[in-house]
């Protein structure tokens, strides 16, 4: 089947490391979707052959869904900001952050992208901790620590975001082509604080988007005590930070 060309104003970014078990499900779920969005798989040299059942969707969806591969883990972080620069290269208007695993409910995207394209939000977030929005099959230990790193981060930065650590969102192209994006220095789940506190910091409007947030049941987490611990002195170091 030939290159199929469809027009979109918006892309989703996702990041892979060792996601055979997800990729395709999720790529046909996205595309499956109401309004049309198109998918960057920014893959860290998966061994289990993520980049290559890409490819072969590639050949059904053409150019639709992209791929770029990198070599070895390299970060959350630098994953996304390696994928703005592509998407902002290419002209898209919407620029979304989303999870491989089903974390996030890629139905969510529709309602993150009408925040920002319909109700004029700068930067909407899928956010676990405004009214509406929960957390399903996480241990309640991980559920209050994950809370409590957001309440801390709040009273440090001093900024109205309740789910500060959330990584389902979506940027307007306005938001990314102000931010200096080799600036950010953080990788982890303060890569995610640290994006928030920069567009919040430049004047920038966020909303955020109830979402019910489901631990993935396939694959492994990437979470680790050294990313908790990134986003614990991070935020102390950002708060001396100036933008």
């Amino acid at each position: 089947m030939g290159s199929i060309i469809i027009v979109s104003d918006s892309i989703v970014i996702i990041p892979t490391f060792n996601e055979i078990g997800n990729i395709e499900k999720m790529v046909r779920t996205v595309f499956s979707l109401p309004k049309e969005f198109h998918i960057l798989i920014v893959d860290d040299g998966s061994p289990d052959g993520t980049a290559q059942k890409v490819k072969e969707l590639q050949k059904e969806f053409g150019e639709k869904l992209l791929l770029s591969e990198r070599e070895g883990k390299q970060g959350l972080g630098t994953a996304y900001i390696h994928g703005f620069g592509i998407c902002l290269e290419k002209g898209y208007q919407y620029i979304f952050e989303m999870d491989c695993d089903f974390s996030h409910n890629p139905s969510d995207l529709v309602r993150l992208y009408e925040a920002c394209a319909k109700d004029g939000a700068d930067m909407s977030v899928g956010s676990r901790y405004v009214s509406g929005g929960k957390v399903e099959n996480w241990p309640i230990g991980r559920i209050l620590m994950s809370y409590f790193a957001s309440v801390y981060v709040r009273l440090i930065l001093w900024f109205p975001v309740k789910d500060t650590t959330a990584g389902f969102v979506c940027y307007t192209r306005r938001v990314l082509e102000k931010i200096d994006l080799p600036s950010i220095r953080f990788v982890g789940y303060a890569f995610q604080i640290e994006m928030k506190y920069t567009v919040h910091r430049l004047g920038f409007k966020i909303k955020e988007v109830p979402i019910t947030f489901i631990d993935r049941v396939i694959g492994e987490s990437k979470m680790s005590t050294k990313i908790f611990k990134e986003a614990l002195y991070g935020v102390l170091i950002m708060k001396g930070k100036k933008v």
